[in-house]
């Protein structure tokens, strides 16, 4: 246990209990307080910060949309911004006479980026793509924010404040011109956003607390799938480059599944290779590195007392490569150890999962 200024954390790494507390269902351990304190402007109260009636409620709205039926239904859009970017690659290797490096960081989180503003605002994914780059002006400008954690110090109007409500607001006033321009026309979209105003159409609530539930989830959406998705596929890159053998494995189960055709639903779903260098990927660089939760009320986890606004932290980059889970290659890249063991990946874009003997952490499961 240690503390951070007046935050209590519990760390937790023994298997068993990071496997209770992945799959409790109780309301009483729920998400960090701190987390909606210090990057309220940037998360809200969406699905990733609430608690209680206001986490089911948001989960109930959201979750159906990115089951697996439906995620597969959005390939096509995914396609669209493969072929974006494939194009712009091709471009930059033909100036430079057939030869060129490329800086791909970027590149893969403005894809993230235009996948999400394409799912989330379908026609009006133009826009999508203007609230996403205010988004990302908004997280680096919080991220600069010093004093984390002193009371009081986000309400003082300094520099960075300001500019992170300016920020705020432009993003508030851009969602809800989509969402305005949306009602007044007659498009028949089936978009995320789509679902989330029919959402909040059917909660009765307030005009208000309507306006806020549609800007935070719209918000999350992007917050959450973005980076992880880019930063994920640059580390799987990056292990194919150092691992010939499994990308001419991959390469060649690509070539002999799709033969020249676009990839469809289908066809990723009988990628075996390619998913078990994703799995193994994901295992040893995971996107997020700690998973943390709050006991919102006294409780028990496997015979250990947890106060009341104690702190839960795992930490995913230990749980990933441990030997007693994962035997003495737990740091080696070895993708055939999931050639006969599934992970229960999260089907949000930004897939926040730990595995260990069977552990995962759902994003969407309050616990």
């Amino acid at each position: 246990m240690f503390s951070l200024f007046n935050t209590q954390i519990l760390h937790v790494n023994e298997p068993e209990t990071v496997r209770e507390i992945a799959t409790c269902t109780s309301l009483d351990l729920g998400k960090p307080s701190y987390q909606q304190r210090e990057r309220g402007p940037l998360l809200g109260h969406g699905i990733l910060t609430s608690d209680g009636a206001v986490w089911t409620h948001n989960r109930k709205i959201l979750a159906p949309e990115l089951y697996m039926d439906k995620v597969k239904g959005m390939v096509g859009l995914i396609m669209k911004s493969i072929e974006t970017l494939l194009n712009s690659w091709k471009s930059m290797i033909e100036k430079k006479g057939g030869i060129a490096d490329i800086k791909i960081d970027e590149d893969l989180r403005s894809f993230s980026g235009d996948v999400i503003s394409r799912a989330c605002f379908g026609s009006n994914y133009i826009k999508g793509e203007e609230i996403f780059l205010r988004l990302r002006a908004l997280q680096e400008a919080m991220s600069k924010k010093i004093f984390l954690g002193i009371p009081g110090m986000r309400y003082i109007p300094n520099k960075h404040n300001k500019n992170a409500w300016a920020l705020e607001k432009d993003v508030r006033n851009l969602i809800l011109k989509v969402v305005s321009d949306r009602k007044e026309s007659s498009a028949n979209e089936k978009d995320l956003l789509q679902m989330v105003l029919e959402g909040a159409k059917n909660s009765k609530l307030s005009k208000e607390a309507t306006d806020n539930f549609i800007v935070d989830n719209c918000k999350n959406i992007y917050l959450a799938g973005y980076e992880t998705t880019a930063v994920s596929a640059v580390w799987c890159l990056m292990l194919l480059v150092a691992n010939p053998d499994w990308q001419d494995r991959v390469r060649d189960e690509v070539f002999e599944i799709c033969k020249e055709r676009t990839p469809d639903a289908d066809m990723i779903q009988k990628m075996k290779q390619m998913t078990m260098v994703i799995h193994e990927s994901l295992k040893l660089y995971p996107p997020v590195l700690v998973v943390s939760r709050e006991a919102l009320a006294d409780m028990e986890l496997r015979g250990i007392h947890v106060p009341k606004w104690m702190n839960i932290w795992s930490l995913l980059a230990t749980l990933h490569i441990d030997p007693e889970n994962w035997g003495q290659d737990g740091l080696k890249f070895n993708p055939e150890r999931f050639e006969h063991r599934s992970l229960q990946a999260t089907i949000l874009v930004h897939a926040i999962w730990g595995q260990s003997k069977g552990v995962s952490w759902p994003e969407f499961s309050h616990g």
